[in-house]
Protein backbone atom coordinates (compact mmCIF):
# COMPACT_ATOMS: atom_id res chain seq x y z
CA UNK A 1 0.00 0.00 0.00
CA UNK A 2 1.27 3.57 -1.12
CA UNK A 3 1.96 5.94 1.80
CA UNK A 4 2.64 9.84 1.45
CA UNK A 5 4.22 11.85 3.59
CA UNK A 6 5.64 15.72 3.45
CA UNK A 7 8.43 14.63 5.91
CA UNK A 8 11.23 13.25 4.23
CA UNK A 9 12.19 9.79 6.37
CA UNK A 10 14.71 9.67 8.32
CA UNK A 11 15.50 6.06 6.45
CA UNK A 12 15.76 7.72 2.96
CA UNK A 13 18.96 7.95 1.46
CA UNK A 14 20.30 10.14 -1.19
CA UNK A 15 21.25 7.46 -3.06
CA UNK A 16 17.27 6.58 -3.22
CA UNK A 17 16.38 9.86 -4.20
CA UNK A 18 19.09 9.73 -7.20
CA UNK A 19 18.04 6.52 -8.10
CA UNK A 20 14.24 7.65 -8.12
CA UNK A 21 15.50 10.33 -11.14
CA UNK A 22 17.55 7.97 -12.54
CA UNK A 23 14.30 5.65 -13.37
CA UNK A 24 12.27 7.64 -15.45
CA UNK A 25 15.69 9.17 -16.95
CA UNK A 26 16.15 12.65 -15.75
CA UNK A 27 19.80 12.46 -16.38
CA UNK A 28 20.39 16.49 -15.57
CA UNK A 29 18.92 15.93 -12.55
CA UNK A 30 22.15 13.32 -11.29
CA UNK A 31 24.85 15.60 -13.47
CA UNK A 32 25.08 17.53 -9.93
CA UNK A 33 23.53 15.26 -7.47
CA UNK A 34 24.39 17.54 -4.73
CA UNK A 35 22.84 20.36 -6.32
CA UNK A 36 20.14 18.28 -6.95
CA UNK A 37 19.82 16.79 -3.26
CA UNK A 38 20.01 20.74 -1.77
CA UNK A 39 17.25 21.76 -4.28
CA UNK A 40 14.87 18.91 -2.96
CA UNK A 41 16.45 19.99 0.61
CA UNK A 42 14.76 23.42 -0.06
CA UNK A 43 11.71 22.24 -1.48
CA UNK A 44 8.40 21.24 -0.53
CA UNK A 45 8.22 17.90 -1.68
CA UNK A 46 5.24 15.09 -0.96
CA UNK A 47 7.37 11.61 -0.99
CA UNK A 48 5.42 8.47 -2.10
CA UNK A 49 6.35 5.63 -0.31
CA UNK A 50 5.72 1.65 -0.72
CA UNK A 51 6.71 0.59 2.99
CA UNK A 52 10.24 2.28 3.04
CA UNK A 53 10.64 2.22 -0.52
CA UNK A 54 10.54 5.67 -2.63
CA UNK A 55 8.37 5.18 -5.10
CA UNK A 56 7.64 8.44 -6.49
CA UNK A 57 7.68 12.59 -5.54
CA UNK A 58 6.07 15.57 -6.19
CA UNK A 59 8.51 18.58 -5.80
CA UNK A 60 7.08 22.39 -5.70
CA UNK A 61 8.68 25.66 -4.88
CA UNK A 62 6.38 28.30 -3.41
CA UNK A 63 5.95 30.91 -1.30
CA UNK A 64 2.99 29.90 0.31
CA UNK A 65 0.74 32.73 -0.49
CA UNK A 66 0.56 33.19 -3.84
CA UNK A 67 2.39 31.35 -6.32
CA UNK A 68 3.23 27.25 -6.32
CA UNK A 69 5.96 26.36 -9.12
CA UNK A 70 5.28 22.69 -9.71
CA UNK A 71 9.12 21.54 -9.99
CA UNK A 72 8.94 17.46 -10.50
CA UNK A 73 6.48 14.37 -10.27
CA UNK A 74 7.95 11.20 -10.78
CA UNK A 75 7.06 7.43 -10.31
CA UNK A 76 9.89 5.02 -10.97
CA UNK A 77 8.29 2.70 -13.96
CA UNK A 78 7.45 -0.44 -12.13
CA UNK A 79 4.68 1.61 -10.23
CA UNK A 80 3.59 3.74 -12.79
CA UNK A 81 -0.12 3.20 -14.35
CA UNK A 82 -0.93 3.45 -10.77
CA UNK A 83 -2.77 6.38 -9.96
CA UNK A 84 0.59 7.42 -8.10
CA UNK A 85 1.63 10.39 -10.09
CA UNK A 86 -2.17 11.62 -10.30
CA UNK A 87 -2.16 10.76 -6.31
CA UNK A 88 0.89 13.36 -5.92
CA UNK A 89 -0.19 16.12 -7.80
CA UNK A 90 -3.57 15.73 -6.31
CA UNK A 91 -2.67 16.31 -2.89
CA UNK A 92 -0.10 18.35 -3.55
CA UNK A 93 -2.41 20.72 -5.14
CA UNK A 94 -4.88 20.29 -2.43
CA UNK A 95 -2.17 21.19 -0.18
CA UNK A 96 -1.79 24.55 -1.36
CA UNK A 97 -5.36 24.91 -3.42
CA UNK A 98 -5.58 29.06 -1.29
CA UNK A 99 -2.89 29.83 -3.86
CA UNK A 100 -3.93 31.43 -6.72
CA UNK A 101 -1.29 30.73 -9.68
CA UNK A 102 0.11 27.41 -9.98
CA UNK A 103 2.76 26.82 -13.20
CA UNK A 104 4.92 24.14 -14.29
CA UNK A 105 6.92 24.00 -17.35
CA UNK A 106 7.22 20.25 -19.07
CA UNK A 107 7.90 18.45 -21.99
CA UNK A 108 5.80 17.75 -24.71
CA UNK A 109 5.36 14.47 -24.85
CA UNK A 110 1.62 13.38 -25.96
CA UNK A 111 1.09 11.06 -22.82
CA UNK A 112 2.45 14.44 -20.83
CA UNK A 113 0.13 16.79 -22.03
CA UNK A 114 -3.19 14.01 -21.63
CA UNK A 115 -1.51 13.62 -17.64
CA UNK A 116 -1.51 17.55 -16.58
CA UNK A 117 -4.53 18.19 -18.79
CA UNK A 118 -6.71 15.15 -17.05
CA UNK A 119 -5.70 17.60 -13.64
CA UNK A 120 -6.96 20.84 -14.85
CA UNK A 121 -3.81 21.80 -16.93
CA UNK A 122 -3.62 24.20 -19.67
CA UNK A 123 -1.14 25.02 -22.05
CA UNK A 124 -0.19 28.93 -21.97
CA UNK A 125 0.03 29.94 -25.74
CA UNK A 126 0.74 33.65 -27.36
CA UNK A 127 -2.83 33.53 -28.22
CA UNK A 128 -4.35 32.75 -24.87
CA UNK A 129 -3.51 33.99 -21.74
CA UNK A 130 0.03 35.73 -20.47
CA UNK A 131 3.14 34.44 -21.97
CA UNK A 132 5.41 31.28 -21.16
CA UNK A 133 9.55 32.05 -21.30
CA UNK A 134 12.32 29.77 -20.73
CA UNK A 135 15.66 29.80 -20.57
CA UNK A 136 16.95 26.03 -20.55
CA UNK A 137 20.62 26.28 -19.55
CA UNK A 138 21.41 22.63 -20.57
CA UNK A 139 21.13 23.37 -24.10
CA UNK A 140 24.06 26.17 -23.96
Amino acid sequence: MISYTWQRPATLSDQAILALYASVGWTAYLKAPANTLAGIADATVLWALDGPKLVGLARAITDHHTILYVQDVLVTPAYQRRHIGSDLLTRLLDQFADIGQTVLLTDPEVRTQRFYGSLGFHAVTPSGYGRAFVRDTRTG
